[in-house]
């Protein structure tokens, strides 16, 4: 989850939201790559989770990477909760159960992004193998309860803790007991953005299909390929899911700003103090409901930026787009992802052919893989098809795309040799989750315990 800010300009009109997005818009040579990873700490002993305090616990990690790499800490109420790379370049941030998460630099290729995905757990298998943990990539906690899973000291957590048990049936489990991959990605215009806002969603229930990674809850099967995927289906629906308003033929920043208006708040921040404003959206809030309840309880730009990091949906617009579809997986995953995306919507020709492939499909089909895929993975019918089927044309298209884009390494290699691990996937016909569910059956002997080797980093 994003790192909270704040940005003391006022708001006085919608014009001034609506600005704030098309301000993201920038020429193609500006285009970057900002990949996101998580992934749950554990004891290599007992593999139980590991908690905020005490001498081999989150704190200690995160102590130990500001030593190493010179970050500075994120401060909440006298916890560090995170660092921060001192030129904005990169940060490292906490979910509420402790997942560990890698907020990438803006980087030009997925060789950079793969590089500096290795250097993350390079440096942070340094700190933590003297403390006895190590990292598990999976898409979901697969055997501690919600009760045995920690809660870390952030103040927006304890609000949004509060408030999802009102409003979905899942939304803990999503908060303490998921992880994923996502990658953000840019736009030139608010035509760009469309663009590719309506083809990623239109693909984000393949991407979650690909990626399936999390089959086990509490030490047992669960009758899923990504858990991940079936949580996001109830957990806030104000607030998340597939956007029908994002399949208008004319969609544009100013309909996702009138549609994130109506979303209620989770908080606001003032001189350092979390407020619980859930009972006001932001509409409202710009109406002046919050001006004799908050100190300073006028909007402001801040105000803003934090609200659209509250919001959920498959594909968020924030002054970029986050591909949020896919669930968490081994480290070849954390440059595969982004790599499926780039290879989409970065090469102007691969766009096209995605466009053209995707472009009659309905919001109802689109919300039936959506609701389809948790379960069935790759078997999800589709018209006279199923996501296998389509996942191989759709990954030609990524890999012409990158393979147009031409980027290569030292050694001569160019960026679709990442796409490796997804075209095991589709060749297989199987996804990772089936894979382990197999493994499971067979020589793990009906016990879990061994993705903590074998998943792990």
């Amino acid at each position: 989850m994003a790192r909270d800010t704040t940005d003391f300009r006022p708001i006085e009109w919608k014009s001034e939201l609506i600005d704030y997005l098309a301000a993201g818009s920038k020429p193609k040579s500006d285009w970057r790559i900002g990949t996101e990873h998580e992934k749950f700490p554990f004891y290599v002993d007992g593999h139980a989770p590991v908690p905020y305090g005490g001498e081999r616990g989150i704190r200690a990690l995160l102590e130990g990477m500001q030593k190493t790499l010179g970050w500075d800490p994120i401060i909440d109420a006298g916890h560090i909760i995170g660092l921060v790379e001192p030129t904005g370049q990169g940060a490292i941030s906490l979910e509420p159960g402790g997942q560990f998460e890698l907020s990438g630099a803006p980087v030009e290729t997925i060789h950079q992004t793969c590089r500096e995905g290795n250097a993350h757990l390079a440096q942070l298998r340094q700190i933590a193998e003297p403390l006895g943990i190590r990292f598990l990539g999976l898409g979901g906690s697969p055997k501690w309860t919600l009760a045995e899973t920690p809660r870390m000291p952030k103040s927006r957590y304890d609000i949004m803790t509060a408030y999802m048990p009102k409003v979905g049936s899942q939304g803990l489990d999503m908060m303490y007991r998921t992880c994923t991959i996502q990658v953000n990605l840019d736009f030139s215009s608010e035509a760009d953005m469309r663009r590719k806002m309506q083809v990623s969603l239109k693909l984000q229930p393949l991407s979650t299909a690909l990626f399936a990674n999390s089959p086990f809850t509490e030490g047992r099967t669960n009758g899923l390929q990504s858990w991940r995927g079936d949580i996001w289906r109830d957990t806030d629906n104000q607030r998340s899911g597939m956007l029908e308003l994002c399949f208008s033929e004319d969609f544009g920043f100013a309909d996702y700003v009138e549609w994130a208006l109506d979303v209620p708040m989770y908080f606001l921040i003032r001189e350092g103090r979390y407020f619980d404003v859930t009972h006001v959206t932001f509409r409202q809030f710009m109406e002046g409901a919050l001006r004799n309840e908050i100190p300073d309880g006028l909007p402001t730009m801040g105000d803003w930026a934090n609200h659209l990091s509250t919001l959920f949906p498959d594909v968020r617009l924030k002054r970029f787009l986050e591909m949020r579809g896919a669930d968490g997986g081994p480290w070849r995953r954390i440059c595969a992802l982004p790599a499926f995306w780039v290879g989409l919507l970065y090469d102007e020709a691969a766009l096209d052919a995605a466009e053209a492939l995707t472009r009659d499909w309905t919001f109802a089909e689109a919300l039936a893989q959506r609701d389809a895929v948790p379960a069935q993975g790759l078997a999800t019918p589709f018209r006279n098809h199923t996501l296998r089927e389509i996942g191989r044309e759709v990954l030609d298209i990524s890999r012409m795309g990158l393979a147009n884009r031409g980027l290569k390494n030292r050694e001569g290699y160019d960026e679709t040799g990442f796409l490796a691990p997804l075209d095991e996937v589709i060749a297989r016909g199987t996804t990772s989750a089936e894979e382990m569910v197999r493994a499971y059956n067979t020589r793990w002997g009906g016990s879990i315990e061994p993705a903590f080797l074998e998943y792990a980093y």
